[in-house]
């Protein structure tokens, strides 16, 4: 019985593997052509309403496809205007829902830093705020982003873009209300907006009070190098007029001072100092700002003189040597001004290749400086002109004779003023000084009364 099991077995695969090749893969197509029935069986049996439905929904398609023609413009930000604010409450509240019209908000502005900004929502009733600000919590992280909103206008086809205020998304998050708030604001602001100059001075007032030595010394200067003219000792200027001697004989001689460029000079003088008036050269407010060289003198050993023009340094040991304080002090007042005076030309001359270094000119003498030596308002040019060039160097030269006992060597003011000189001759000879040899050097004195040179015609041709 077994072996004839196995035959029967064995009998039955041969006849399966000796199937026709053309047999073979019947049941893959058979499966493939009932999928294809059943789709066709499935098409049949759709209803009409369902293939409209299809329909429909690709011309909707089509219809957001669409292209719309429209012309943008972007509205730029104002300072007086705020644009528009937006926020959200992560918290979930509606102002919409309820109570819209007793909800209100407030946007609040820093006058100083304009993107500063803080948005408020609530209303009088509820004890719950909602606040978002520009600079704080969220908005204080970094944002590469610009946020704007725009306006389409289908009818005229216009799309307006407008930038949001502060680039910022405010994150309205709830607050109670302070148990002394004010439901209603006042209608107008007490606060008074401080200018510049009442800024200045409290923060003057808080240094002196709490600050450092250092650091009130240091403000002592800069208050110093920046006053200007005292407005209190303009007032009643006429009133104190009245009492004052006019010595007619002087304004006479101011004529020959408007007529030849030269500093204010008195042609009635019997004294060499009474020639030109050193107190309207450097004026009485101005004294208290020219006393740097009498300190660095204090110095003895480390006084430092590089920076000063050649006349002043080669002058210190004169200086030294005078006994009498109050006169130590006026001659180094005088080499001070000197030295501002030879700066303020170096500074505003077209041809100045120094490399040394500048002194600093108290704003007080600047100002004067640019009224007197300046140009017209309208010239375009910042150098000075020849003509204020010349005056400019008129008031050094007559500040060299006051010093040295008007008999002046002026090789080193020469020298100080970038030029030869035999200019610098002539300009003593249009001050009224005469020039003579002296130990191998120039040197100019003034005689008095004051005799100034006649105009020189040229001769003509015959």
């Amino acid at each position: 019985m077994g072996a004839n099991c196995n035959s029967s077995i064995q009998s039955h695969s041969t006849q399966l593997n000796r199937l026709p090749p053309s047999h073979e893969g019947e049941a893959p197509l058979a499966t493939t052509q009932s999928r294809m029935d059943s789709d066709e069986e499935h098409a049949k049996t759709l209803t009409p309403t369902e293939t409209k439905d299809k329909k429909h929904k690709k011309k909707k398609k089509k219809k957001k496809d669409e292209l719309v023609k429209a012309k943008i413009e972007v509205v730029r930000e104002e300072q007086d205007k705020i644009g528009p604010v937006v926020g959200y409450f992560p918290s979930g509240f509606d102002p919409i829902s309820d109570g819209a019209a007793a909800t209100g908000f407030h946007v609040y502005r820093n006058r100083r830093t304009r993107k500063r900004m803080q948005l408020v929502v609530g209303s009088p009733a509820s004890p719950v705020e909602y606040v978002g600000t520009s600079y704080a919590g969220e908005a204080a992280a970094g944002n590469s982003s610009m946020y704007a909103i725009g306006v389409f206008d289908k009818e005229k086809g216009t799309l307006k873009v407008v930038p949001v205020a502060a680039n910022k998304i405010f994150r309205l998050e709830p607050k109670v209300k302070a148990l002394d708030a004010v439901d209603k604001e006042p209608a107008t602001s007490t606060v008074e907006e401080l200018t510049p100059l009442d800024w200045a001075v409290k923060q003057r007032q808080i240094t002196n009070l709490f600050g450092t030595k250092k650091e009130i010394t240091k403000t002592k200067k800069r208050l110093a190098l920046t006053q200007d003219d005292d407005p209190e000792s303009q007032k009643n200027l006429d009133v104190k007029m009245e009492n004052v001697d006019v010595n007619k004989l002087a304004l006479e001689g101011t004529e020959s001072q408007v007529a030849r460029n030269i500093p204010p000079c008195n042609l009635s003088a019997t004294s060499p100092q009474e020639a030109y008036v050193l107190d309207q050269i450097i004026l009485k407010g101005e004294w208290g700002y020219l006393e740097d060289i009498y300190y660095i003198l204090l110095k003895e050993e480390e006084a430092d003189f590089s920076s000063y023009p050649t006349f002043v340094s080669n002058r210190i040991n004169k200086l030294k040597n005078i006994k009498d304080d109050s006169e130590k002090r006026k001659h180094s007042c005088i080499l001070s001004f000197i030295s501002h005076l030879v700066s303020f030309k170096e500074q505003n001359s077209f041809r100045d290749n120094s490399t040394k270094k500048r002194l600093k000119i108290p704003n007080i003498l600047r100002n004067r400086f640019s009224a007197m030596f300046g140009n017209t308002s309208g010239s375009n040019s910042k150098w000075l002109s020849s003509e204020k060039i010349s005056l400019l160097v008129c008031y050094i030269l007559v500040l060299t004779l006051f010093f040295d006992e008007f008999e002046t060597d002026y090789c080193d003011i020469a020298r100080d003023l970038k030029m030869s000189q035999l200019v610098v001759k002539q300009h003593y000879e249009h001050l009224g000084c005469k020039v003579k040899r002296k130990n191998n050097a120039n040197h100019a004195t003034l005689p008095v009364p004051l005799k100034f040179p006649g105009v020189r015609q040229k001769k003509r041709k015959r």
